[in-house]
Protein backbone atom coordinates (compact mmCIF):
# COMPACT_ATOMS: atom_id res chain seq x y z
CA UNK A 1 0.00 0.00 0.00
CA UNK A 2 1.25 3.55 -0.43
CA UNK A 3 0.28 6.83 1.52
CA UNK A 4 -1.54 8.62 -1.14
CA UNK A 5 -1.56 8.49 -4.96
CA UNK A 6 1.78 10.54 -5.39
CA UNK A 7 3.54 8.59 -2.86
CA UNK A 8 6.57 6.79 -4.55
CA UNK A 9 7.00 4.42 -1.50
CA UNK A 10 5.24 1.18 -1.55
CA UNK A 11 4.67 0.03 2.37
CA UNK A 12 3.98 -3.77 3.20
CA UNK A 13 1.51 -4.12 5.54
CA UNK A 14 0.14 -7.80 7.37
CA UNK A 15 -2.50 -7.25 9.71
CA UNK A 16 -3.21 -9.17 12.77
CA UNK A 17 -6.80 -9.87 12.16
CA UNK A 18 -7.35 -11.00 8.68
CA UNK A 19 -11.04 -10.57 6.53
CA UNK A 20 -11.55 -13.40 4.51
CA UNK A 21 -14.86 -14.18 2.67
CA UNK A 22 -16.09 -17.83 2.89
CA UNK A 23 -17.22 -18.66 -0.50
CA UNK A 24 -20.01 -20.86 1.14
CA UNK A 25 -21.10 -18.11 3.40
CA UNK A 26 -21.67 -15.66 0.93
CA UNK A 27 -24.79 -13.42 2.68
CA UNK A 28 -27.39 -13.23 -0.34
CA UNK A 29 -30.43 -11.02 0.85
CA UNK A 30 -33.53 -10.99 -1.01
CA UNK A 31 -32.60 -6.91 -2.19
CA UNK A 32 -29.72 -8.38 -4.09
CA UNK A 33 -30.74 -10.90 -5.00
CA UNK A 34 -33.74 -9.69 -7.28
CA UNK A 35 -31.20 -6.51 -8.42
CA UNK A 36 -28.64 -9.42 -9.68
CA UNK A 37 -31.62 -11.44 -11.46
CA UNK A 38 -32.59 -8.39 -12.93
CA UNK A 39 -29.19 -7.41 -14.72
CA UNK A 40 -29.27 -4.05 -13.60
CA UNK A 41 -25.33 -3.67 -14.71
CA UNK A 42 -23.85 -5.40 -17.33
CA UNK A 43 -20.97 -7.46 -15.95
CA UNK A 44 -17.51 -8.30 -17.85
CA UNK A 45 -14.58 -9.83 -16.22
CA UNK A 46 -11.04 -9.08 -17.45
CA UNK A 47 -12.55 -6.48 -20.30
CA UNK A 48 -11.14 -3.40 -18.43
CA UNK A 49 -8.76 -4.01 -15.87
CA UNK A 50 -6.54 -1.11 -16.22
CA UNK A 51 -9.54 0.98 -15.93
CA UNK A 52 -10.92 -0.62 -13.24
CA UNK A 53 -7.83 -0.18 -11.38
CA UNK A 54 -8.11 3.56 -12.56
CA UNK A 55 -11.69 4.00 -11.11
CA UNK A 56 -10.44 2.18 -7.69
CA UNK A 57 -7.55 4.38 -7.54
CA UNK A 58 -9.47 7.68 -8.77
CA UNK A 59 -10.79 10.24 -5.63
CA UNK A 60 -14.35 10.08 -4.14
CA UNK A 61 -16.19 12.72 -2.08
CA UNK A 62 -16.04 9.75 0.71
CA UNK A 63 -12.16 9.06 -0.27
CA UNK A 64 -10.43 12.06 -1.20
CA UNK A 65 -6.93 9.82 -1.58
CA UNK A 66 -6.09 6.64 -2.17
CA UNK A 67 -3.51 4.00 -1.67
CA UNK A 68 -2.82 3.08 -5.14
CA UNK A 69 0.31 4.70 -6.45
CA UNK A 70 1.77 4.61 -10.42
CA UNK A 71 4.00 1.91 -9.01
CA UNK A 72 1.15 -0.44 -7.90
CA UNK A 73 -1.08 -0.02 -11.17
CA UNK A 74 2.25 -0.52 -12.84
CA UNK A 75 2.73 -3.56 -10.92
CA UNK A 76 -0.67 -4.89 -11.04
CA UNK A 77 -1.19 -4.41 -14.99
CA UNK A 78 2.09 -6.37 -15.60
CA UNK A 79 0.53 -9.61 -12.75
CA UNK A 80 -2.83 -9.32 -15.03
CA UNK A 81 -0.55 -9.47 -18.45
CA UNK A 82 0.89 -12.22 -17.20
CA UNK A 83 -2.58 -13.92 -15.81
CA UNK A 84 -2.03 -13.76 -11.97
CA UNK A 85 -4.75 -10.79 -12.23
CA UNK A 86 -8.46 -10.56 -12.73
CA UNK A 87 -11.27 -7.79 -12.36
CA UNK A 88 -14.80 -8.05 -12.50
CA UNK A 89 -16.22 -4.96 -14.14
CA UNK A 90 -20.07 -3.88 -13.85
CA UNK A 91 -21.18 -1.17 -16.66
CA UNK A 92 -24.70 0.41 -16.97
CA UNK A 93 -25.56 2.45 -20.12
CA UNK A 94 -22.13 1.83 -21.67
CA UNK A 95 -20.29 3.38 -18.48
CA UNK A 96 -17.71 1.51 -16.23
CA UNK A 97 -19.85 2.18 -12.68
CA UNK A 98 -18.05 -0.20 -10.54
CA UNK A 99 -16.38 -3.61 -9.85
CA UNK A 100 -13.37 -4.84 -8.27
CA UNK A 101 -9.74 -6.02 -8.99
CA UNK A 102 -7.68 -8.74 -7.22
CA UNK A 103 -4.69 -11.17 -7.60
CA UNK A 104 -4.56 -15.11 -7.64
CA UNK A 105 -2.03 -17.66 -6.25
CA UNK A 106 -2.52 -21.17 -6.83
CA UNK A 107 -6.94 -21.23 -5.25
CA UNK A 108 -6.44 -18.37 -3.60
CA UNK A 109 -7.70 -14.87 -4.74
CA UNK A 110 -6.65 -11.74 -2.90
CA UNK A 111 -9.29 -9.11 -3.42
CA UNK A 112 -7.02 -5.75 -3.68
CA UNK A 113 -9.94 -3.02 -4.55
CA UNK A 114 -13.57 -2.60 -5.26
CA UNK A 115 -15.62 0.56 -5.94
CA UNK A 116 -19.03 1.95 -6.74
CA UNK A 117 -20.14 4.69 -8.39
CA UNK A 118 -23.38 3.40 -8.83
CA UNK A 119 -25.46 1.54 -6.32
CA UNK A 120 -24.78 -1.76 -5.21
CA UNK A 121 -22.52 -2.10 -7.94
CA UNK A 122 -19.67 -3.38 -6.29
CA UNK A 123 -22.07 -5.88 -4.16
CA UNK A 124 -22.96 -7.31 -7.77
CA UNK A 125 -19.11 -7.63 -8.81
CA UNK A 126 -18.92 -9.40 -5.42
CA UNK A 127 -21.47 -11.87 -5.77
CA UNK A 128 -20.39 -12.22 -9.28
CA UNK A 129 -16.42 -12.82 -8.28
CA UNK A 130 -18.05 -15.65 -5.59
CA UNK A 131 -20.04 -17.87 -7.89
CA UNK A 132 -17.01 -17.81 -10.20
CA UNK A 133 -14.60 -18.66 -7.57
CA UNK A 134 -16.83 -21.18 -6.30
CA UNK A 135 -17.33 -22.94 -9.36
CA UNK A 136 -13.67 -22.35 -11.02
CA UNK A 137 -12.43 -24.36 -7.77
CA UNK A 138 -10.86 -22.23 -5.63
CA UNK A 139 -11.06 -22.14 -1.97
CA UNK A 140 -9.62 -18.75 -0.14
CA UNK A 141 -11.19 -15.29 -0.83
CA UNK A 142 -8.98 -13.01 1.01
CA UNK A 143 -10.31 -9.55 1.96
CA UNK A 144 -7.47 -8.03 3.55
CA UNK A 145 -9.49 -5.62 6.23
CA UNK A 146 -13.02 -6.06 7.70
CA UNK A 147 -15.42 -3.15 6.81
CA UNK A 148 -19.19 -2.95 7.51
CA UNK A 149 -19.83 -3.70 3.82
CA UNK A 150 -17.90 -6.53 3.47
CA UNK A 151 -19.16 -7.88 6.75
CA UNK A 152 -23.09 -6.75 5.37
CA UNK A 153 -22.17 -9.77 2.51
CA UNK A 154 -20.45 -12.39 4.48
CA UNK A 155 -17.02 -11.52 5.65
CA UNK A 156 -15.53 -12.49 8.99
CA UNK A 157 -12.38 -11.62 10.34
CA UNK A 158 -9.60 -14.63 11.61
CA UNK A 159 -6.13 -14.16 13.42
CA UNK A 160 -3.20 -13.70 11.32
CA UNK A 161 -1.96 -17.32 12.49
CA UNK A 162 -4.94 -18.95 11.58
CA UNK A 163 -5.15 -17.29 8.04
CA UNK A 164 -1.95 -18.35 7.31
CA UNK A 165 -2.58 -22.04 8.56
CA UNK A 166 -5.65 -21.80 5.94
CA UNK A 167 -3.37 -20.18 3.42
CA UNK A 168 -0.54 -22.85 3.32
CA UNK A 169 -3.53 -25.54 3.32
CA UNK A 170 -5.03 -24.08 0.33
CA UNK A 171 -1.56 -23.73 -1.85
CA UNK A 172 -0.82 -27.42 -0.03
CA UNK A 173 -4.00 -28.31 -2.22
CA UNK A 174 -6.32 -28.48 1.12
CA UNK A 175 -9.70 -26.96 1.40
CA UNK A 176 -8.28 -24.90 4.74
CA UNK A 177 -10.83 -25.64 6.74
CA UNK A 178 -8.76 -28.30 8.68
CA UNK A 179 -5.92 -26.33 9.00
CA UNK A 180 -8.02 -23.17 10.30
CA UNK A 181 -8.91 -25.18 13.14
CA UNK A 182 -5.50 -26.95 13.88
CA UNK A 183 -3.99 -22.91 13.98
CA UNK A 184 -6.50 -22.47 16.52
CA UNK A 185 -5.84 -25.31 18.70
CA UNK A 186 -1.98 -24.83 18.89
CA UNK A 187 -2.27 -21.70 19.93
CA UNK A 188 -0.38 -20.11 16.26
CA UNK A 189 1.73 -22.67 14.22
CA UNK A 190 0.48 -21.39 11.45
CA UNK A 191 2.48 -23.40 8.89
CA UNK A 192 1.49 -26.71 10.09
CA UNK A 193 5.20 -27.80 8.59
CA UNK A 194 7.30 -26.39 5.66
CA UNK A 195 5.26 -23.88 3.41
CA UNK A 196 3.82 -25.36 0.15
CA UNK A 197 6.36 -24.41 -3.21
CA UNK A 198 5.50 -23.83 -6.82
CA UNK A 199 3.38 -24.92 -8.49
CA UNK A 200 0.36 -24.39 -7.47
CA UNK A 201 -3.00 -26.10 -8.44
CA UNK A 202 -4.56 -22.93 -9.89
CA UNK A 203 -8.26 -22.56 -9.94
CA UNK A 204 -10.24 -22.08 -13.73
CA UNK A 205 -11.26 -18.48 -13.82
CA UNK A 206 -13.80 -19.27 -16.71
CA UNK A 207 -15.37 -22.30 -15.77
CA UNK A 208 -17.95 -20.05 -14.87
CA UNK A 209 -18.65 -19.13 -18.33
CA UNK A 210 -19.04 -22.78 -19.80
CA UNK A 211 -21.18 -23.46 -16.76
CA UNK A 212 -23.60 -20.82 -17.77
CA UNK A 213 -23.73 -21.49 -20.86
CA UNK A 214 -24.68 -24.85 -20.04
CA UNK A 215 -27.33 -23.58 -17.39
CA UNK A 216 -28.43 -21.14 -20.08
CA UNK A 217 -28.57 -22.37 -23.27
CA UNK A 218 -30.84 -19.03 -24.72
CA UNK A 219 -27.65 -16.95 -23.17
CA UNK A 220 -26.81 -16.28 -27.24
CA UNK A 221 -24.18 -13.77 -28.34
CA UNK A 222 -26.87 -11.25 -29.06
CA UNK A 223 -26.55 -11.37 -24.45
CA UNK A 224 -23.56 -12.10 -24.28
CA UNK A 225 -21.68 -9.69 -21.35
CA UNK A 226 -18.26 -11.74 -20.49
CA UNK A 227 -19.82 -13.51 -17.14
CA UNK A 228 -23.65 -15.65 -16.95
CA UNK A 229 -27.15 -13.88 -16.72
CA UNK A 230 -27.95 -12.70 -13.13
CA UNK A 231 -30.65 -15.65 -12.37
CA UNK A 232 -27.53 -18.43 -13.33
CA UNK A 233 -25.38 -16.30 -10.47
CA UNK A 234 -28.38 -15.46 -8.02
CA UNK A 235 -28.93 -20.18 -8.07
CA UNK A 236 -25.82 -20.50 -7.66
CA UNK A 237 -25.45 -17.92 -4.34
CA UNK A 238 -28.64 -19.15 -3.49
CA UNK A 239 -27.46 -22.28 -2.35
CA UNK A 240 -24.50 -20.92 0.03
CA UNK A 241 -26.76 -18.33 1.70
Amino acid sequence: MADGADDPSVHWVEPRLRAILPLDGFHLSHSLKKIIVSDRFRVTTDSAFADMVALCAAPADDRPTTWINPVIKASYDRLFQLGHAHSVECWQDGALVGGLYGVTLGRAFFGESMVSRARDASKVALAHLVARLMVGGWKLLDCQFITPHLASLGAIEIRQADYLARLYSVLAGGDGGAALGAGARTGGGATGGAVPSPPFAAGDWDALDAFGAAAAPDFGAERATGSPPGYVIAQLLTKTS
